[in-house]
């Protein structure tokens, strides 16, 4: 089944902010408004959620509120992108309030990362639509996006383009070879959230991306394991690694995340290339959740196959 495509962003739309993980304390306020002014200088309004704050609503109504926003973002017909504030912990907690025929019916583009990555797979399982892992509000459009940030952002989300993604920071083949398929990930321990609940995505014949912020060898190889357990390495058909944090910014930590995969995934051939252009602390590309894409590990090539915004 063909996966639901969004509609592409125009100048002039009004992109809706929301904070369905952490709220948006005091002192990153400068951080809101920053990220939300470079949207309005390139063309774009801004519709602010009702849940942004801490001040908003106490901890037993988090969860309720900050889904309803969700629900009334995807509602609304002037709201043509939702773009998240920030990760955190709790976007989990948000799954159950949320009103799965009224994300369907209204598909939009729904860009975020980190603990966001719960919230890309829930809605690519629960209604099959195409929805994007890339910048959010504080720490990517507010926090002096790169040239290359702004190109990606424009390229695929804006004019819809297919193709192969521009090399921004390192690229290595990890293991060779060459796949098709559907894009699904983000996140590692933020998607394992979704391990044996409804909301967990179908990754049979995927394309996995993973990428983390604070994480070791070890904490690696449980994942990997747990992973391994679920079945996942006999569904895929290829592994993307993005830039993990903890692990790079230090001066060579051994062993890195690729040779923990390599060993753990030691039966399987599937290939598997690492590419530093998504992740914590560093440019991001867009990626399309379920969308198609075409990875070729030898040559150290990613490409979108299908348009996934119309």
């Amino acid at each position: 089944m063909s996966p639901i495509i969004p509609q592409k962003l125009t100048k002039g739309d009004t992109i809706g902010v929301i904070a369905p993980s952490e709220p948006i304390s005091p002192e990153q306020e400068q951080k809101l408004k920053a990220g939300c002014a470079y949207l309005n200088n390139i063309g774009f309004n801004i519709h602010l959620g009702s849940y942004l704050s801490s001040e908003k609503f106490d901890d037993a109504n988090a969860p309720k509120g900050k889904a309803k926003d969700i629900n009334d973002m995807f509602a609304d017909p002037s709201i043509k992108g939702i773009i998240c504030a920030q990760g955190g912990e709790t976007a989990n907690t948000t799954l159950p309030f949320i009103d799965w025929s009224v994300v369907k019916k209204n598909p939009k583009i729904f860009l975020g990362l980190s603990d966001i990555t719960v919230l890309l797979n829930a809605i690519y399982k629960k209604t099959n639509q195409i929805v994007f892992h890339g910048n959010d509000i504080l720490w990517g459009f507010g926090n002096n996006l790169t040239p290359y940030e702004e190109k990606e952002f424009t390229r695929i989300l804006i004019h819809g383009a297919i193709g192969a993604y521009p090399t921004n920071q390192m690229r290595k083949t990890i293991r060779g070879g060459q796949a098709l398929g559907r894009l699904i990930g983000g996140n590692l321990g933020c998607m394992l959230k979704l391990a044996g609940t409804p909301y967990w995505p179908d990754l049979s014949g995927a394309i996995l991306f993973i990428e983390e912020y604070q994480i070791t060898a070890k904490a690696c190889q449980s994942a990997f394991y747990h992973l391994q357990q679920m079945g996942v390495f006999d569904q895929i058909r290829g592994v993307l690694l993005g830039y993990i944090d903890s692990m790079e910014k230090i001066a060579s930590p051994k062993p890195h995340m690729e040779d923990v995969l390599l060993q753990v995934t030691e039966a399987f051939h599937f290939p598997i290339l690492k590419m530093n252009d998504f992740g914590h602390n560093c440019p991001n590309t867009v990626l399309p959740v379920g969308g198609e894409v075409y990875l070729d590990a030898d040559r150290q090539i990613l490409e979108i196959t299908q348009p996934c915004v119309r």
